[in-house]
């Protein structure tokens, strides 16, 4: 049995993110934490680390119980971690979930994309922004 693993296989085999490039793309990031510390793809991790994962404006917080190199199915990846984000982050994403209409954002007709100011100013809206030492 494996002592340690990469972190962007591991969240990607428990089915945090659809693929490993995705996963590998939110390490390099800056999005996934083992701890206090910012993981880079190749950062090795542990039986009991707690990884923290920001994906869509939410952090999501895992222990790991099992490590596995494989994409597995959603009845196993369940398994091999343990949920522990906090509750009232877990309900902010409950209320989003539930509240998300695919018809929620439109734009006019003929309005074109956002231009780098408008979504800057639609994220400010939205309150996306996240500062890490938040965590610490």
């Amino acid at each position: 049995m494996m002592d340690k693993i990469r972190i962007d296989k591991w969240i990607w085999s428990i089915r945090i993110f659809k693929s490993r490039t995705l996963a590998t793309d939110a390490c390099k990031a800056g999005k996934v934490r083992i701890g206090p510390v910012t993981a880079k793809p190749s950062t090795l991790i542990g039986l009991g680390d707690v990884v923290t994962v920001r994906k869509d404006g939410f952090n999501f917080e895992f222990k790991v119980l099992q490590l596995i190199e494989k994409r597995v199915g959603a009845a196993i990846a369940v398994t091999c971690y343990e949920d522990v984000t906090s509750e009232e982050e877990r309900n902010k994403y409950t209320a989003w979930f539930l509240n998300a209409t695919p018809s929620a954002e439109k734009r006019e007709r003929g309005a074109g994309r956002p231009t780098k100011k408008d979504r800057r100013e639609i994220d400010e809206f939205k309150d996306i922004q996240f500062d890490w030492d938040d965590l610490d």
